[in-house]
């Protein structure tokens, strides 16, 4: 079976080049050399490129040659999101703009005073839009799995010339409960993809893009434990040197004692996410970035 295993492939050396080539010699020189590289990432990434092209074949229903041509098409966009961030975080010139639909409702948020919890996916490039709403005057908290290359974080750490954004590492000790409860209280706001999860984390099971797949509920049960609003984002890629920022108004979701009542209202949020997610799929299909079997009957058809 083919699963997502909490970790990101990705190396220091490819790193720091791209930082090199991004510093002295800009982004359209990046952004060519790309494109050799994700011929080679296409070729010599099986299990990835095996389930992209089930993603664009069986989910969007393509034909085969346009599957194929639109996993090249979504390699060289991960390229392209992963060097973008690299150059806004590290302040290197570029003339990149970007559309903030939605910024209100993030300033309604902190208005609250209850801090917020903004669920996403690994679509499009949140990082870019986290980094530039600094303006929103508070602290902004990324809460990701530590499975990654703690040099490779530490070495982006070194770059990064913008330090509003705080990362909470999600660890066995349980010790990020905690950092949030207390981001919260702080009234920042918390950041939590909604779409992956690691073997043990409970899910439930929604209809996405017409089939069935599991999301996880601890990002929305965390908002309804600690009484702060959730809202959706996503920040997408609409041209080379443009990103459009969505934000749904925020929503309070109530936390029952009884256990039976509190299992349906997490369904019911878990089901406001993915409409949300699907909304932003289909509008950027080439922007899911998922490399694994992502459906349950894609999953089952494999095991």
């Amino acid at each position: 079976m083919l699963e997502w295993k909490g970790k990101t492939r990705g190396g220091i050396a490819g790193y720091k080049i791209f930082i090199a080539v991004l510093k002295y010699l800009g982004l359209p020189v990046a952004y060519f050399i790309l494109r050799f590289i994700i011929v080679y990432f296409v070729f010599f990434s099986p299990k990835g490129t095996i389930s992209i092209y089930s993603y664009f074949r069986h989910i969007h229903r393509q034909s085969v040659f346009t599957s194929i041509i639109n996993i090249f098409r979504n390699f060289y966009l991960l390229g392209q999101v992963l060097l973008d961030k690299i150059s806004v975080l590290a302040g290197f010139n570029n003339n990149f703009t970007f559309d903030f639909e939605g910024e209100e409702h993030l300033r309604e948020m902190v208005a609250q005073g209850k801090g917020g919890v903004l669920i996403g996916a690994h679509v499009g490039n949140w990082e870019v839009a986290g980094q530039l709403l600094e303006r929103l005057d508070t602290r902004i908290n990324i809460v990701m799995l530590d499975a990654e290359h703690r040099s490779i974080k530490e070495m982006l750490d070194e770059v990064m010339v913008k330090k509003n954004m705080n990362v909470i590492a999600i660890k066995d000790d349980f010790s990020h409960l905690f950092q949030i409860k207390e981001a919260l209280q702080n009234n920042e706001l918390v950041a939590i993809h909604g779409d992956r999860f690691i073997p043990g984390t409970k899910t439930i099971s929604c209809s996405f893009l017409g089939k069935q797949a599991l999301f996880p509920t601890g990002a929305l049960y965390l908002a309804s434990k600690y009484k702060s609003p959730v809202s959706f984002v996503a920040a997408m890629k609409d041209t080379k040197t443009h990103y459009h920022f969505y934000a749904s108004k925020p929503k309070m979701y109530p936390y029952p004692s009884n256990l039976k009542i509190r299992n349906s209202e997490q369904k019911a949020m878990v089901e406001d996410y993915v409409t949300e997610l699907e909304k932003t799929v289909l509008k950027y299909p080439l922007q899911w970035f998922n490399y694994y079997y992502f459906w349950e009957d894609q999953i089952k058809a494999k095991t």
